[in-house]
């Protein structure tokens, strides 16, 4: 998948139009349009990793822009194109259409969500973009909600579930699994104490952070998925030293894997709720819960290697 950013598209394009901040399965469906168009360049627009919309008070994002990147090449578009919203956002419906789909994408098709919008302050909608694209001889397809038991597929409906530890439900309406790729840092290992030694990683404030509790996951390392088990919390057991602040680490065992990963990106993908995170009496109590949680983690049904 080539950026095309900065050059812009010298070839006929069929454009997917939308932010995809989440990538789920509504975003999918409006990408397959333009995959499905024949004889054009198959191209996203989407914004960098820089943009946070003004509909935001603050950057939730459910996917990493790094791994946004990824997905979108897996999937076979020819093309990304991607600015930082700052450089568009005063652009009125006409000159969105006739500066960006026109003259920077070559567009002869394009698509987006059911409701789409663009322009300066959101000021335009998918029956503005039908109208200005019909009169410059762009074909236009607006895709319907998908919906998921009746409700639409949405991120701010993903976002609510991830917030609640609904992993399962989330994962369902993003098509694929809950995923966090981040740098492992030192901890005091005292889990390694334990027999139960961890990788610690700090979520980006600007990702959506899942509700503090146990979960079931996969740890991608060399290839092959390690079935593990993650905490997200402040490790309520162990006991703080004087002067100490504690804020929410996401912690993993890697079930079946010892070795040393300190500085290494490590990517973790969220499964499915176990438990919340809560004290205990004594460090043998919690070893005691950990050895369930790893069994509650490991079943031979789920091991993907």
């Amino acid at each position: 998948m080539t950026d095309i950013t900065t050059t812009g598209c010298g070839k006929k394009s069929a454009v997917a139009l939308g932010f995809f901040d989440g990538l789920h399965l509504g975003h999918i469906e409006v990408i397959k349009r333009a995959l499905a168009k024949d004889g054009l360049c198959s191209l996203v627009f989407t914004f960098n990793n820089n943009t946070m919309l003004p509909k935001f008070k603050e950057r939730q994002d459910i996917i990493s822009y790094e791994l946004k990147r990824e997905f979108l090449s897996k999937i076979g578009l020819d093309c990304i194109f991607a600015p930082d919203f700052a450089d568009l956002r005063e652009l009125c419906p006409k000159e969105f259409v006739d500066e960006i789909l026109v003259k920077k994408l070559n567009a002869g098709f394009v698509a987006c969500g059911y409701d789409f919008r663009f322009a300066k302050g959101g000021s335009a909608d998918a029956d503005d973009l039908a109208r200005l694209c019909a009169e410059r001889n762009i074909e236009v397809s607006v895709v319907p909600a998908v919906k998921i038991n009746g409700e639409p597929v949405s991120s701010t409906a993903i976002r609510r579930l991830i917030k609640e530890g609904d992993i399962k439900a989330a994962n369902e309406l993003l098509g694929y699994e809950l995923t966090y790729d981040s740098e492992v840092i030192r901890g005091k290992q005292n889990g390694r104490k334990m027999g139960f030694p961890t990788i610690n990683q700090i979520l980006s404030e600007d990702m959506v952070s899942p509700k503090n509790g146990v979960y079931k996951s996969w740890t991608i390392l060399n290839g092959h998925n390690f079935p593990s088990v993650t905490n997200i919390g402040v490790k309520p057991t162990i006991a703080l030293e004087a002067g100490e602040h504690r804020t929410p680490l996401m912690e993993t065992h890697i079930i079946g894997y010892s070795g040393n990963l300190y500085g290494q990106r490590v990517r973790v993908i969220f499964r499915e709720y176990i438990r919340e995170e809560k004290r205990f009496d004594s460090m043998d109590k919690l070893a005691e819960q950990l050895e369930r949680d790893k069994r509650a983690a490991c079943s031979l049904s789920d091991y993907r290697r």
